[in-house]
């Protein structure tokens, strides 16, 4: 794990984003998400606004980060060029707007006299590499040398977009989350071919562990791993040293126990995504408390203590709120805020 502890960013009853916000609007989506998480404990995030198009999205934001390396869009997704283009820079632009707007709500962030953390997502190389294509067409994924070479091009272009943010926001200390949807299927040999009718052989585990503990190096302060995937190695999280996990606490079972509990015990901390990220029957918003009541279910069956839930655990949206209405997005971010206050509150 990192030397930086994570607990010097955050505070006791926690609460985050996930990345993900509705609209098109980057100052809105920066004021919404400072105004709910303005309190020192919590931790607000750079939001990402998939709305406005190709270059917006997951997987085109984080291309235009690559260091030397370039992509297009095909009809079929991203893929490799040799040259920086229209799609690459509309990217970068983008990208350059939902700075200048996190910039301009965040001045004074550090004033309260401690570190506050802005937590920075971008796409994990296993998910980039699953869905970026190299130039036959297929994912760079079936290429062993090409993920290489695309998670050195990643980690060079991240450490400058991490000294950009430091520059722009002085009192901030960036919160690396990396977002890794497709990590369980990488695993599993679930990433289908160009062709739709074969999958990619599961790479080896030892080989994701390594690539994900060299790129989470490249940062010096926290970090989190974020999948809202079902079965999310946490295991293998934790040992290439996440100093948090994020997953969608509805798909977690009994059988993620030990695995969790050896997490927390080892210092990771919990971001559980507890709080639905789309509407539904409007009675989700209503009882903060009901929100975590599975969150303190699971501390009792791992027999930890309740005195240090509030600390190991941030409380979150189950995923990013793209798919919301603004009015949805601001109330959710408000209520995972009201949970996380009633862990603390009410740990028991």
């Amino acid at each position: 794990m990192n030397d930086t502890q994570p607990t010097t960013v955050w505070g006791p009853a926690a609460a985050t984003g996930i990345g993900s916000m509705p609209g098109t609007d980057a100052r809105e989506a920066a004021k919404a998400v400072t105004g709910s998480f303005e309190a020192p404990e919590h931790l607000p995030h750079l939001p990402e606004l998939p709305a406005r198009g190709p270059g917006a999205d997951m997987l085109g934001r984080t291309t235009g980060l690559l260091a030397e390396m370039y992509v297009h869009l095909e009809p079929s997704g991203w893929r490799i060029s040799d040259r920086p283009g229209r799609d690459t820079r509309r990217a970068r632009a983008w990208l350059g707007e939902d700075l200048d707007a996190i910039e301009e709500f965040t001045q004074g962030l550090g004033e309260a006299g401690r570190p506050r953390g802005l937590k920075v997502s971008v796409v994990g190389p296993w998910t980039l590499a699953a869905g970026v294509e190299r130039r036959n067409g297929e994912a760079m994924l079936g290429d062993p040398g090409a993920v290489r070479d695309l998670a050195a091009s990643l980690a060079e272009g991240l450490a400058g977009h991490l000294a950009d943010v430091r520059r722009r926001v002085p009192g901030a200390v960036p919160v690396l989350q990396l977002d890794e949807p497709s990590l369980t299927a990488v695993l599993t040999g679930r990433v289908r071919t160009a062709s739709g009718y074969r999958t990619h052989p599961a790479v080896d585990r030892a080989v994701v562990e390594s690539t994900l503990r060299e790129l989470l190096a490249v940062h010096d302060g926290p970090t989190v791993v974020h999948s809202c995937a079902a079965g999310v190695p946490v295991g293998l999280l934790r040992r290439a040293g996440a100093d948090g996990i994020s997953l969608d606490f509805s798909l977690l079972t009994e059988r993620d126990d030990e695995v969790i509990g050896e997490a927390v015990e080892d210092g990771v901390t919990l971001f559980a995504g507890v709080v639905p990220a789309t509407e539904g029957d409007g009675r989700a918003l209503s009882d903060p408390a009901g929100s975590v009541g599975g969150v303190r279910s699971l501390w009792r069956r791992l027999g930890l203590s309740p005195g240090l839930l509030a600390e190991s655990v941030v409380v979150t949206p189950t995923c990013g709120l793209a798919g919301a209405s603004p009015a949805y997005a601001r109330q959710a971010l408000a209520h995972c805020a009201r949970a996380a206050r009633s862990l603390a509150d009410n740990p028991q």
